[in-house]
């Protein structure tokens, strides 16, 4: 019993830590809504009235796009004078899924001004098509299976990876990784899509 004492003190401590330590990471910002709470059409009625080729986007919403590199690049060439979010995912990608209810909250948001677009590579499309059927986004994905629209925008081949290019074009940043918070995914998109 003697033992079993310390062992338990130091569990005891090492919990109230890491709870502690999770709540102060968490912020006063919502927690992202679990699958199934997102309202596309909500959400498409919030994006009303966005610029034509935003409009085309939200026309679209949630659809799985073939059409490949020359697709995608036809789409980035329509949307120029335009900031566009393009994020990189795929069915089986943990991260994918955890970060997909901060797009679904941005892109409803933000879709009037800003130009979002899924890349959903390596994927089986009917896992992807289940996927979004969980996770609804208010603007298309491009399949990408062999991942050459990823090569053209010259991406790493991890998952997920959201690429931000400017009004002209540009690529003005690329992130690796999944996003934990509505804000850190909103501060980089004001930071480098101004």
């Amino acid at each position: 019993m003697r033992r079993a004492l310390p062992i338990l003190a130091v569990v005891v401590i090492v919990a109230l830590v890491v709870g502690g330590l999770t709540q102060a990471g968490g912020g006063t910002e919502d927690p992202p809504a679990a699958a199934g709470e997102f309202d596309l059409a909500q959400a498409r009625e919030r994006l009303r009235g966005a610029p034509a080729p935003l409009a085309r986007l939200h026309a679209q919403s949630n659809r799985l796009l073939g059409g490949g590199r020359a697709a995608f690049e036809d789409r980035l060439r329509e949307l120029k004078g335009h900031p566009v979010v393009i994020n990189k995912w795929a069915s089986w990608c943990g991260p994918c899924r955890a970060e997909f209810p901060i797009f679904q909250a941005l892109a409803t948001e933000r879709g009037r001004e800003v130009a979002f677009l899924g890349v959903d590579g390596r994927d089986k499309r009917a896992a992807a098509t289940r996927f979004l059927a969980d996770f609804p986004v208010p603007y298309p994905s491009y399949e990408d299976p062999g991942e050459e629209i990823s090569r053209a925008l010259g991406v790493p081949k991890n998952y997920p990876v959201t690429v931000f290019v400017d009004a002209t074009g540009r690529t003005a940043f690329v992130h690796q990784g999944g996003y934990r918070s509505k804000a850190d995914l909103a501060a980089d998109m004001d930071r480098h899509l101004g």
